[in-house]
């Protein structure tokens, strides 16, 4: 196969993508890489139908590479993930909106140019959780007590373009991170930026089914093959507080080869469109029904099933 990566430079030497680039390219499979950030792309030439089986996108939230990949996908080109759904996932206000219709359990989300607009938020919802609505890596997430707070607030978020608000759902203080590979899902924790005064230690963690269920259908409602969920384990059960697109999979076991065969079969099949808006689901699906609701991309055992 030939497969097109449009990589930022933020992610130039991180695992994900540059060792899924380098296991593909060891498997026999050309791999062209495009770094949209730093290097000038012919759109004309490049991305033309037929040019590559698989365009594949890591580059940061406000990069330049989704519109690249939305023009391949105009081309007819299969992108991984989906192009519509990656739009979707970070803008985070979008988002927010798309999952509460669904009937996913996010929380309630404010938005606003001006971190200090936050204050006409009822006093019952603080404390908020504020960040940048194409914020990623956790990047100026901020937990803001009290309104009185948030004028201080607006110096430090300065530049960060739109924001969004969350009332803060009580947890332990440890981030359950979800990874998705075609629907294989490993459950992982890490220290919260919440609480920097805790900590734990980042490795893998038993997955309930009642998350798995969750996570599952968080995949279907935005139509995403690899994504990672945050979610919080609050006290009226999980809450999906973030998705992300192509994340980093870390300690996901054998994660290089998992992620380079599913890119390998999402090639191949086309991979999953976004659903059609539906009635508003449950609030927390029943065990099994929404993995028998989305089935995974059946991923090759060995690499050289797909050529």
């Amino acid at each position: 196969m030939r497969l097109c990566f449009l990589v930022e430079e933020q992610y130039r030497y991180d695992g994900m993508p540059k060792e899924v680039i380098h296991r593909l390219r060891a498997w026999g499979h050309d791999v062209d890489v495009l770094r949209p950030g730093s290097s000038l792309v012919r759109v004309s030439e490049d991305i033309q139908a037929g040019s590559h089986d698989a365009w594949v996108l890591k580059t940061v939230s406000g990069g330049p590479g989704l519109t690249l990949l939305e023009a391949a996908a105009s081309a007819g080109l299969v992108t991984v993930n989906d192009a519509r759904s990656i739009r979707g996932v970070r803008d985070k206000a979008l988002a927010s909106a798309v999952g509460r219709s669904r009937g996913l359990p996010v929380p309630v989300t404010y938005t606003a140019a001006r971190a200090e607009l936050f204050a006409e938020v009822p006093d019952t919802e603080f404390p908020l959780v504020v960040k940048p609505a194409d914020g990623s890596s956790g990047r100026a997430v901020r937990l803001v007590a009290s309104p009185e707070l948030l004028p201080q607030l607006s110096g430090e978020l300065a530049g960060e373009g739109v924001l969004i608000a969350q009332p803060y759902v009580p947890n332990s203080g440890v981030d359950l991170k979800v990874y998705s590979v075609c629907g294989e899902l490993f459950a992982t924790q890490r220290s919260s930026p919440l609480h920097p005064e805790l900590s734990a230690p980042e490795q893998c963690v038993p997955l309930s089914a009642e998350v798995a269920d969750l996570v599952t259908e968080t995949g279907k409602v935005y139509g995403l093959d690899l994504y990672g969920v945050d979610v919080l384990l609050g006290p009226d059960g999980p809450v999906v507080v973030d998705v992300n697109d192509f994340p980093s999979f870390r300690q996901v076991p054998d994660a290089t080869t998992r992620v380079a065969q599913a890119i390998l079969a999402l090639a191949h099949t086309g991979g999953t469109e976004p659903s059609a808006p539906q009635a508003a689901l449950p609030g927390a699906a029943s065990e099994g029904s929404a993995a028998a609701a989305r089935v995974p991309v059946q991923i090759p055992a060995t690499a050289g099933d797909l050529r």
